[in-house]
């Protein structure tokens, strides 16, 4: 089931991806247009998308345009990437099997492509809520559940207090609960934010809401755990990244702290009580229970 769900809705968000930049790029100026699609076109896992649709489904929705929402969250998704790669981050020359943006074109275009790509985004997000024919307050609220997760408070802040715990000079190690802190804002906000949109966007109640963003935020953390596992034990053809830089770096994952075994019954851990959040608001999903499992079973 999860194979098949995650090919339809990669399929699904890949084409609403490249309608919404053929509709939204000729906008920009200069030539960012190029590193923009370049970035967000080539291939991905799309799980942030599948949560969408897997929230949507979940709540009873049924319109084929929220692919269009899905859409709108990779770019954020994509944005995230670029920035994160840069030499001033994590110095990376491999992402999804081929160079990095700042590699295929240069870093300033990357730099400013990514920035780029948030109003791309919001302009997806616009663009998804008219096709979905979304009233103003729930439209509004999708829009402040997405840049709220990518904000100060969720992603972003996530990647500077990861930053600051891996480069400040004479930073005590994080504990385990401080490396869950910058997980839970780095991946899991985002993540937590994807279920909860498609919800809000199938019109939810607040019981339903509630369920799906607790079982996102277990999933984003389990998520985490389960990318710096197999960035100690996967190969960089099975990634499409380059493996072991955490370790290099000298970064704080779980991995580190608790070993992989202990990391990895972790994330099943958090699998399993992202599924009973589900359980305890009588919300049924076996979609959303199968992604759980497979976000600590994947190997890529």
């Amino acid at each position: 089931m999860v194979d098949a769900f995650l090919a339809r809705a990669r399929e699904e968000t890949d084409r609403a991806l490249a309608r919404a930049l053929d509709e939204i790029l000729p906008r920009l100026e200069g030539a960012l247009g190029e590193p923009v699609r370049y970035a967000v076109l080539g291939s991905g896992k799309r799980f942030r998308p599948a949560l969408v649709l897997a929230g949507y489904e979940t709540a009873g929705g049924a319109s084929p345009a929220v692919a269009d929402l899905a859409a709108a969250v990779e770019i954020v998704h994509a944005y995230s990437l670029v920035h994160d790669d840069l030499p001033c981050m994590d110095d990376d020359d491999l992402r999804r099997g081929r160079p990095t943006v700042h590699r295929a074109f240069d870093v300033p275009r990357a730099t400013v492509a990514g920035f780029a790509m948030v109003p791309v985004a919001a302009a997806a997000v616009d663009r998804a809520a008219r096709l979905l024919g979304l009233a103003a307050g729930p439209a509004r609220e999708v829009q402040g559940l997405l840049f709220r997760a990518a904000g100060a408070g969720g992603m972003i802040g996530g990647q500077v207090l990861d930053l600051v715990a891996s480069t400040e000079p004479g930073r005590a190690p994080l504990s385990r609960e401080g490396v869950m802190a910058i997980d839970a804002r780095k991946t899991g906000a985002l993540i937590a934010a994807s279920v909860e949109i498609g919800a809000v966007a199938a019109g939810a109640g607040d019981t339903v809401r509630a369920a799906c963003r607790a079982y996102g935020e277990d999933v984003g953390l389990a998520f985490q755990i389960a990318d710096d596992v197999l960035d100690l034990t996967a190969t960089s053809e099975e990634l499409g990244k380059t493996p072991g830089k955490d370790a290099r770096q000298g970064k704080p994952t779980l991995p580190i702290l608790l070993g992989i075994a202990g990391a990895q019954r972790e994330a099943e851990r958090l699998a399993a009580r992202a599924v009973a959040h589900l359980a305890a608001a009588r919300v049924s999903s076996p979609l959303l229970a199968a992604l759980a499992r497979f976000v600590v079973a994947r190997r890529s």
